[in-house]
């Protein structure tokens, strides 16, 4: 059930697969409206991060609620995370996080951990936030849904690029097989899967660039606040 928190504030919230460019778009958006940008990919990385780094077995359920309890976890501008005081941004794609990230992310007293922490953004103003349980779990009453796709071999193509641009080669079909499982974990979990809720916008960006994507949604948001 929705509450009148979600109801009351603006946000543009974003859910989709991997890959599909939900963050490039989100950031786009965010920086033509002047509102705040939610990564919560990134949450997920830095909690994935933390267990590894406190030793912690995703599948010791006590050991991960109680290391989510001490979790120290601080979101700054420009996509900046922090455990405590150290900052992680650049850590969050090492291999071992991306190798772990899609176990953790379907723990769910870790979810609940996070959405707690996400409706708690919102709270400070307007948002564009991104994910796959924005539009059907975390802010179900959001003024702006939005479903961002895209064909899977364009996801890991894309990917791979990110990869590249960081300085790491990846191969192209095992890019493809982890993208594949990511998309079966995050449909078929318990807690929160990755749906399309009816009232999302569906855009599938296989062959538009980021930029024409984001002209789309802004055109829209300001057609509907009036200009």
């Amino acid at each position: 059930m929705s509450g009148p928190q979600e109801a009351s504030l603006d946000v543009v919230a974003f859910d989709g697969p991997s890959g599909a460019g939900k963050s490039t778009i989100a950031k786009g958006v965010a920086s033509r409206l002047g509102w705040r940008h939610l990564d919560t990919g990134s949450m997920y990385r830095a909690a994935t991060l933390w267990l590894l780094e406190h030793r912690v077995d995703p599948a010791d359920i006590d050991a991960v609620e109680r290391s989510a309890a001490t979790l120290a976890l601080r979101l700054g501008d420009a996509g900046r995370v922090w455990l405590g005081e150290r900052e992680v941004t650049r850590d969050l794609r090492r291999p071992e996080v991306d190798a772990c990230v899609s176990v953790v992310s379907v723990i769910p007293v870790l979810r609940r951990e996070m959405r707690g922490l996400q409706r708690a953004q919102a709270a400070q103003g307007p948002l564009v936030a991104e994910g796959r349980d924005m539009t059907s779990v975390v802010f179900p009453d959001a003024r702006w849904k939005f479903y961002i796709d895209a064909a899977a071999e364009e996801r890991a193509r894309r990917r791979q690029g990110d990869y590249e641009r960081a300085g790491t080669t990846r191969d192209l079909a095992q890019l493809l097989g982890e993208m594949l499982e990511r998309d079966r974990l995050d449909t078929s979990r318990a807690d929160s899967p990755l749906v399309r809720v009816p009232d999302a916008v569906y855009l599938d960006t296989t062959k538009c660039s980021a930029e024409q994507v984001v002209e789309e949604i802004v055109g829209r948001i300001e057609r509907e606040r009036g200009g």
